[in-house]
C-alpha cells in the first residue's frame, strides 16, 4: 500500500484539487480514497478496467460526493487554481511515469479525437475537470439526459476503441 500511495497520491491529489478547489480537503479526500481503496480492494474487477483507472474513479467519485453532501463551495480566482493545478501537474509526474504515458495518452488521444466534439468536451468535463453532469449540461447548454446519454455512449465507444 505504501507503494501505491507513493506512485499515485501526487495525482489522486490533483484529481480532487480539481474538484475540491482546496488543499486541505483535497488531502481529505485522497486519505479517504486510500482507506476505501485498502478496505474494497476485493471488489476491483480487472475486466472493468485498469487498477489505475479504479483507484482514480474511486478518488472522483468521493470527491464529487464529499461536495455534493457537504454543499461546501470555495472560492478560488482563476489565476489561483491554474497555478495549483500546474503544480499538481508537475509534481505528479515523475521519469518512470514518462514512457507509460506516453505510450498511453497516444491512444487514448486518438479515441477520443473520433468522438464527436460535443461528446469529447463531455467526456473531458467529467473526467479531466472532475465536473458533474448537471454542471457539464449547464456548461455545454444541452439538456442533462442527452449529456449522460453522450457520456455513456462515449465511454462505451472509448472502450471499443482502446481495445
Amino acid at each position: 500500500m505504501h507503494d501505491l500511495y507513493t506512485q499515485e497520491s501526487a495525482r489522486l491529489l490533483g484529481v480532487a484539487m480539481r474538484i475540491a478547489r482546496s488543499d486541505a480537503l483535497a488531502e481529505d479526500i485522497v486519505h479517504d480514497a486510500f482507506l476505501k481503496i485498502w478496505t474494497r480492494a476485493g471488489s476491483f474487477d480487472p475486466a472493468r478496467g485498469t487498477a489505475r483507472g479504479w483507484i482514480f474513479s474511486v478518488t472522483r467519485h468521493l470527491a464529487l460526493n464529499f461536495m455534493r453532501d457537504s454543499a461546501h463551495i470555495v472560492q478560488v480566482s482563476e489565476q489561483s487554481e491554474s497555478a495549483l493545478l500546474a503544480e499538481a501537474s508537475l509534481e505528479a509526474v515523475t521519469e518512470a511515469d514518462t514512457f507509460e504515458y506516453r505510450a498511453r495518452s497516444g491512444r487514448i488521444y486518438g479515441c477520443l479525437e473520433q468522438l464527436e466534439p460535443a461528446r469529447r468536451n463531455c467526456i473531458l468535463h467529467a473526467y479531466v475537470d472532475g465536473y458533474s453532469h448537471s454542471e457539464i449540461s449547464q456548461k455545454v447548454g444541452a439538456p442533462l439526459g442527452t449529456v449522460k446519454a453522450w457520456i455513456k455512449r462515449s465511454l462505451v465507444a472509448l472502450r471499443e476503441c482502446m481495445g
